[in-house]
């Protein structure tokens, strides 16, 4: 298997950031339905979950459900509507217009990667949030590369 490069990072950045956008899109001109079956798509796509369990921690949540190790945790949390989660509301579905990132590090050995910077989110208003975002990826037997690990803060202000 091939060592993940700088440039595979950014791609997977980058696509993760468009289909955010995608679900904010489909929730916002097509109601939730589509915005579930977007989703759907894009957790299979870019989430490792056919290795086992996921490490994700959402920016906005707390208490027993703080981490999410499945698609189910993890679809709630972009998309809400789901009794067992209670919290959430759905970050993707926010109407988010823009996704773009900030490198502060990186760390590549072979088929895992490790990615630490920070996400703007713009709004369809042009209002634009920091969050500070760590990602980790595996490359698959397909070469793409997935998310094993997804942690998301709000910058520490004082």
């Amino acid at each position: 298997m091939m060592t993940i490069t700088e440039t595979e990072l950014a791609e997977a950045r980058a696509a993760w950031g468009n289909g955010l956008v995608a679900l904010s899109t489909a929730y916002d001109d097509c109601g939730i339905k589509a915005a579930r079956a977007v989703a759907d798509n894009l957790l299979d796509e870019l989430y490792g979950f056919e290795f086992g369990t996921i490490l994700f921690k959402p920016t906005l949540s707390g208490g027993a459900q703080t981490f999410r190790t499945d698609k189910k945790g993890t679809l709630s949390y972009f998309i809400g509507h789901n009794p067992n989660y209670p919290q959430d509301t759905g970050f993707g579905l926010k109407s988010w217009r823009k996704v773009t990132s900030e490198t502060s590090s990186f760390f590549i050995e072979g088929d895992v990667a490790m990615w630490m910077g920070w996400v703007f989110f713009t709004n369809k208003e042009g209002d634009t949030i920091k969050v500070d975002k760590s990602f980790g990826y595996r490359r698959v037997n397909d070469g793409s590369l997935k998310l094993i690990l997804h942690h998301s803060s709000l910058p520490f202000d004082r």
